[in-house]
């Protein structure tokens, strides 16, 4: 028996964060010959900083000051300039470390640059040292996603906003 149902599988793969370091021109290969292999879409993770295990003896986290993550909105901002198809997925842009009304510019700079290649992927982080480090509460970190969903949504939809919120 045959299935009038046709299934399109999206690949994708993860840009290596951790090991690709800081060469343009490194960045610049893996992502073309990803492209070019037939990839659709790439995913980057993101994190702000890692903590210094030095000076935190109970520290489990996967991540150390000393690992390098390039920005999203930026790399994807480069990336879309020397790609032609590759979709860009965050994965994910931690929102509530963020300004919102910055996310909102941010991401809809590089979807309009990039010809609608950004798939934004938010949410919360683990990482408590990054929200210590910025200032942020740890705690409250999910209501204020909520109401930052609320605000983007609005942002990318109506010509003028007004919120009000904690």
């Amino acid at each position: 028996m045959r299935s009038s149902l046709r299934l399109k599988m999206k690949l994708g793969v993860v840009f290596p964060q951790t090991e690709i370091g800081a060469d343009p021109v490194a960045v610049r290969d893996y992502v073309q010959a990803v492209e070019s292999l037939g990839y659709d879409h790439m995913g980057a993770y993101e994190h702000v900083l890692g903590a210094n295990a030095a000076s935190r003896p109970q520290w489990r986290g996967a991540y150390r000051h000393t690992d390098m993550f390039h920005e999203p909105f930026v790399l994807f901002g480069y990336l879309a300039g020397i790609t032609q198809s590759i979709e860009f997925v965050s994965g994910i842009v931690i929102l509530p470390q963020r300004q919102t009304v910055l996310v909102a510019k941010q991401a809809a700079e590089v979807d309009v640059l990039s010809g609608g290649r950004l798939r934004l992927g938010i949410g919360l982080g683990w990482n408590d040292v990054e929200y210590e480090a910025l200032g942020q509460n740890f705690h409250d970190r999910g209501p204020r996603s909520e109401e930052q969903i609320e605000v983007l949504r609005a942002l990318w939809t109506q010509e003028l906003v007004t919120y009000e919120g904690r």
